[in-house]
């Protein structure tokens, strides 16, 4: 071999070298207050909020992904005996968590059985167990079939099936844990400010990709115009959340660029009191005017520049098992004629208003709909970790703008809302109960899908809840970004896979 040639390899192989390490900063301007809770998987409430650090800190056995809702990382592989009652989940060989523990079966059975958040009690009583089969393969025995386990267990409907290291939690604890976390993920613990930031670094180990980019930087910036005014100045590369006027001032910066994923995110009202037999609210007649006072279009328009799809239904049209339904009609007449039948001709006081953190614009576009059709109402902020908490503790009355945004099926989106082990189920109508049960079981997938559809029937006749919009959700994205990741995993709502987003080349 000539020395040319030789040269020309080790220059070849040091540019291979050179694409593979890890350089620059991407830097977020987040729409909410970062809470420790967010570092750890086994807290996740239903709500795809965390999973905008957790994509880069943790890793899972099966999760969504561009190739698919259920497509597996940690493991390399997963199948299902005939009898539907166990689950084996084949592990990658040699892979570690940031520390370079291995992962293990043992981790797998820990970190299911430690997961508290949304859907833990569900997924608890249906597990009879987990085994380790050997080394790298673990099995999740059911008590019976259930054909959703791996829709709540393998998708974001619940954190469950992220896995945290065994031996590191036991040794720093809990609270020792959201200090300083250790992952199986793209990205490693490096910082964390209380309610303030996040720095992460890239882990070169990772088993999917080495991450082209060296540092992730999650700062918190709750108010809308600064976090566009981060956005132009450079001090931030992604702005999560603008909205109306600021959205579309961002929009007509040069340099700048917005996007707008339609997210699994459907907003609706609830109504808690419903199930009060003394409340306003527990008259059909009362919840059906709340719904066509407001006018979707209008409120799509103003606060997401018409990027949001109005929707009748609370699972999103695209879920399996969903029911297509149309938003329900504007017509303030109909729903003032709908409030003098119910014997509130003049209106009423219907107590507090939550908007769901930071949506307090649309809350009170929405609330100002209701006030104009004789529902009074008072807009009552909170900071988003203390709103879920009341949400969960069904501390909150009157009215609340929810919003979810995890991905599913019909099943996984209605269980915590409508059902006996559902957080954030104030109430539970008897036919719906008994059609969940009933659909839990069902192995025939037309008949399980005949159920569903009539659950959603029953919610919509009964307007349990009012289905607002299906969520576009605008991000403003500066002039270092090349691969934001905005749309990369249908229906997600933030940057992901981290591993392959890219800043423009000479970037630094």
């Amino acid at each position: 071999m000539t020395r040319l040639a030789v040269a020309l390899i080790a220059l070849t192989w040091a540019a291979v070298a050179a694409a593979a390490t890890p350089a620059g900063q991407l830097t977020w301007a987040l729409h909410v207050t970062i809470a420790s809770r967010f570092l750890d998987p086994a807290e996740n409430d239903g709500l795809i909020t965390p999973y905008m650090i957790q994509y880069a800190l943790h890793d899972a056995l099966v999760k969504p992904m561009p190739g698919g809702i259920n497509t597996p990382s940690l493991a390399e592989s997963w199948t299902v005996s005939k009898d539907g009652l166990a689950y084996d989940f084949k592990l990658r060989q040699g892979i570690t968590f940031h520390n370079g523990a291995p992962i293990t079966p043992e981790d797998v059975r820990f970190s299911f059985e430690r997961y508290r958040g949304s859907g833990a009690k569900i997924l608890h009583e249906r597990v009879a167990r987990v085994e380790s089969v050997d080394a790298r393969q673990v099995r999740f025995r059911l008590k019976e079939p259930w054909p959703d386990f791996m829709t709540f267990y393998g998708t974001t409907a619940t954190g469950a099936g992220w896995i945290v290291p065994k031996k590191y939690v036991e040794q720093v604890g809990e609270d020792g844990f959201k200090k300083a976390p250790i992952g199986a993920g793209p990205y490693k613990f490096v910082s964390s400010s209380a309610g303030v930031d996040v720095v992460l670094e890239a882990y070169e180990k990772y088993w999917r990709k080495v991450p082209p980019i060296k540092r992730f930087v999650y700062r918190t910036i709750p108010e809308e115009t600064s976090r566009a005014a981060a956005l132009k100045n450079g001090d931030a590369d992604i702005a999560y959340l603008l909205t109306g006027p600021v959205a579309d001032e961002v929009k007509r910066t040069p340099g700048l660029r917005l996007v707008a994923p339609l997210l699994d995110g459907v907003f609706w009202l609830d109504f808690p009191d419903q199930w009060d037999p003394k409340s306003p609210w527990h008259d059909r007649r009362i919840r059906q005017a709340a719904s066509v006072a407001v006018d979707r279009n209008a409120v799509n328009q103003a606060e997401t520049l018409g990027f949001s799809k109005p929707v009748g239904n609370l699972i999103p049209p695209h879920f399996e098992f969903a029911k297509a339904m149309p938003p329900a009609p504007y017509d303030p007449a109909k729903a003032k004629a709908l409030l003098a039948e119910a014997g509130y001709a003049n209106g009423f006081d219907a107590g507090d208003f939550y908007p769901f953190p930071p949506y307090f614009s649309m809350g009170e576009a929405v609330a100002g709909y209701l006030q104009a059709v004789g529902i009074r109402t008072r807009i009552k902020t909170m900071e988003r970790a203390a709103f879920q908490t009341a949400w969960r503790e069904k501390k909150l009355h009157g009215v609340v703008l929810g919003i979810i945004g995890s991905a599913g099926n019909a099943a996984t989106r209605l269980e915590p809302y409508v059902t006996k082990t559902g957080v954030y189920a104030n109430g539970v109508l008897p036919e719906v109960e008994q059609l969940w049960e009933r659909q839990a079981r069902e192995t025939d997938r037309k008949k399980r899908e005949a159920l569903l559809h009539r659950i959603q029937d029953v919610l919509a006749e009964q307007v349990i809840h009012a289905p607002i919009y299906e969520l576009g959700f605008i991000w403003g994205v500066g002039p270092r970004v090349e691969q934001a990741g905005a749309g990369l995993i249908p229906g997600f709502a933030y940057s992901a896979p981290v591993e392959d987003l890219a800043l423009k080349r000479g970037t630094p």
